[in-house]
């Protein structure tokens, strides 16, 4: 049971919102170790708990089931009340469906502030989808995102509009709590969902425990990732339009074959190393306004672009002004790597 907090807590009392990474201790930062040094009592599930046993001896545990996160964070605030120094862990990183927001919810409601209240510090930690990728190849290397397919405190149609704008969008998309023993049917709507927009080849990886003495690395594809062995200990990433598989790594290409030959490394005709794109904004504004000059409608030009009309519209209304096609050739001051 949790000690009465307090109107006013004694002074040292500290909560410490550790992200501990994937398990293994080499892929724990030296700060979290410090941190659970430090702490007078470790709160975290259960499971976590298990994966940081050796630094915790002799410390007090508090040792909490899934679905109890508002109380872990609940006891966390009481103990500190008290003066003491709590670690609430959490794997992964704490703010990354960790037990950082939860804990924040619990002191804004019991009127904390940085000023009046125990002190707070968190600790970041490597997310499931950085190990994951790591242990695959380069599959986040362009634009990505990651949707939680649990829908025990999210309602499925937003979970699923999401998952249709990544989708169509043609993000990297890693999908976490993608399937338990009672929620078995989410991940194969997820599959559906991306099948509307992406080519049912698209690679897929399967990463089970990573980094953990039961690690599984799947490959598969769209069309069969739902037949894979896939459950709350796994993340799924799916790749976008370019993604490949080679030798083994999954690579999505940052697009540098956009601008520069693979072979000799020069820029294509009418690119420029360290500029925009010739279809970067300026240039397809400069393009966009001079297709619709030439009489390609507004709702054609939406189709080709595969971008909302009344967006085409405004944008069409706006006139490129000299500077917006100066600009369109200037350099463009920009780290590509």
């Amino acid at each position: 049971m949790a000690p009465e907090p307090t109107a006013l807590h004694r002074a040292g009392g500290k909560i410490s919102l550790v992200g501990i990474g994937p398990g293994s201790h080499a892929h724990m930062t030296q700060r979290a170790r410090d941190v659970i040094a430090e702490a007078d009592t470790i709160i975290g599930y259960v499971t976590y708990i298990k994966l940081v046993a050796d630094l915790i001896v002799g410390k007090e545990i508090i040792r909490k089931s899934m679905t109890e996160e508002l109380d872990r964070a609940i006891h966390a605030l009481a103990f500190a009340q008290q003066g003491k120094k709590v670690a609430l862990i959490s794997s992964g990183d704490a703010g990354v469906y960790g037990m950082a927001g939860p804990t924040f919810e619990v002191l804004f409601q019991a009127g904390w502030t940085p000023a009046t209240g125990v002190e707070v510090e968190i600790v970041p930690g490597a997310s499931a989808l950085n190990t994951c990728a790591s242990l695959v190849g380069a599959p986040l290397t362009h634009d990505f995102c990651s949707i939680s397919l649990s829908d025990l405190l999210t309602p499925w149609p937003v979970i699923a509009r999401r998952l249709d704008a990544a989708a169509a969008a043609d993000f990297v998309c890693a999908l976490y709590n993608p399937k338990s023993g009672r929620r078995t049917q989410q991940i194969i709507e997820a599959q559906r969902l991306f099948l509307r927009h992406r080519d049912p080849h698209t690679p897929v990886a399967i990463v089970k425990s990573a980094y953990r003495p039961k690690q599984r690395i799947e490959f598969t594809t769209l069309e069969k990732m739902s037949d894979c062995d896939i459950g709350m200990l796994t993340t799924v990433l799916i790749g976008n339009s370019n993604t490949f598989v080679r030798e083994g790594r999954m690579v999505t290409p940052r697009g540098y074959a956009n601008k520069y030959s693979m072979d000799d490394h020069a820029p294509h005709d009418g690119e420029k190393a360290g500029r925009s794109l010739s279809t970067g904004l300026m240039g397809w504004l400069a393009h966009l306004h001079a297709d619709h000059q030439a009489g390609v409608s507004a709702t054609s030009l939406a189709e080709r672009h595969r971008l909302p009309l009344d967006y085409i519209q405004s944008t069409l209304a706006q006139a490129l002004t000299t500077t917006d096609q100066q600009t369109a050739t200037e350099p463009l001051l920009e780290n590509e790597a």
